[in-house]
């Protein structure tokens, strides 16, 4: 009886013993970015503590990149900006001096004194000459397009006259037009040909 009894008591015992035995094991988990981390309390602190301030470092360098690309952009912006006043406000200043000698010729012409027709219109025609060469320099060309074919993109048609020219074609300028390069300045004033009217014949009497 003593023996079943002592037997009886050690397979009682057995289950504490494995239960102590399994808590006393040290379990692991995995978290995202740590491999196999302890669950013991001060190292789990101890590693999230270090994720904080790696991330706090990644963000505050990444705040400061933003800051100083922000502050290149704004600087650009401005300067950009300060660019296209100066631009707008002495962007006509090279032809402005170049009209300067135009100016000097008129004013020369008003100063002279018992000055013949010839003489006015040798002033006149020498100032013309000199506007041309500015013109020339600042690629500013004439359109006096009469007997070309009309050009609604370059001419502005103010009327159509009869004509034996081809129809749409430029019969008469009215006021030339002036082209900067390959943008209209000024549209050509212009009288486009159109077919005549076919006379009817006359009815014979009855």
């Amino acid at each position: 009886m003593s023996n079943q009894n002592q037997s009886a008591n050690d397979a009682s015992d057995q289950p504490s013993i494995n239960h102590a035995t399994h808590a006393t094991e040290t379990s692991t988990v995995t978290l995202e970015g740590v491999d196999t981390v302890s669950l013991d309390p001060e190292s789990r602190v101890a590693e999230l503590a270090q994720l904080l301030a790696e991330a706090t470092a990644k963000a505050q360098e990444n705040y400061d990149q933003f800051v100083r690309a922000k502050a290149e952009t704004d600087n650009v912006r401005r300067r950009s900006a300060e660019d296209v006043l100066k631009a707008q406000k002495f962007g006509v200043e090279k032809i402005a001096e170049s009209l300067l000698a135009v100016k000097d010729s008129l004013d020369a012409a008003l100063v002279v004194e018992n000055a013949s027709v010839d003489t006015f219109k040798s002033g006149v025609e020498i100032t013309v000459r000199q506007l041309g060469q500015v013109f020339e320099k600042f690629s500013i060309r004439e359109e006096s397009p009469e007997g070309q074919k009309f050009d609604p993109t370059k001419h502005q048609s103010i009327a159509a006259l009869e004509s034996d020219a081809p129809v749409n074609s430029v019969v008469g300028v009215m006021q030339k037009g002036y082209m900067l390069h390959d943008r209209v300045l000024r549209p050509a004033l212009v009288t486009v040909a159109k077919a005549r009217a076919v006379a009817e014949p006359e009815s014979s009497a009855t």
